[in-house]
């Protein structure tokens, strides 16, 4: 979605990597995103992806979050949830449907959120 909040100025670098990000149908990193709009373009670099992300972020366009240690984007206003072992460290994708716990406890409106959840997993705990 292209408009006026986002910057002035147009460039065709920017109309294809919309185009890019558009085929995402959820978490996709700045990396994942360069390499579809490489094929596309080889003359677009690292740095105008960044920018451009950046810019729809600031825009309230997409959405950020830390996925181990790096930087996942989502259109959606999918939420990002881990269970994380701390025992083994490995980390899994967990849905969490409902945060009515949490709206009890502050006035205002949630639009999107990460959740990190520790433990031990079933193989740590000698269970497989």
């Amino acid at each position: 979605i292209i408009n006026k909040e986002m910057s002035k100025r147009q460039t065709r670098q920017k109309l294809m990597l919309r185009m890019e990000l558009d085929k995402f149908g959820s978490f996709f990193t700045a990396e994942e995103l360069h390499e579809k709009a490489k094929k596309k373009d080889k003359e677009v670099g690292i740095a105008t992806v960044y920018r451009f992300l950046k810019e729809l972020k600031n825009n309230n366009k997409i959405h950020s979050y830390l996925c181990n240690r790096k930087v996942v984007y989502s259109v959606s206003e999918e939420n990002h949830c881990h269970f994380i072992c701390q025992k083994c460290g490995k980390t899994m994708h967990i849905n969490i449907d409902s945060i009515d716990f949490l709206k009890r406890n502050f006035e205002g409106e949630i639009c999107h959120f990460q959740i990190n959840v520790e433990g031990i997993c079933d193989e740590c705990r000698g269970r497989k």
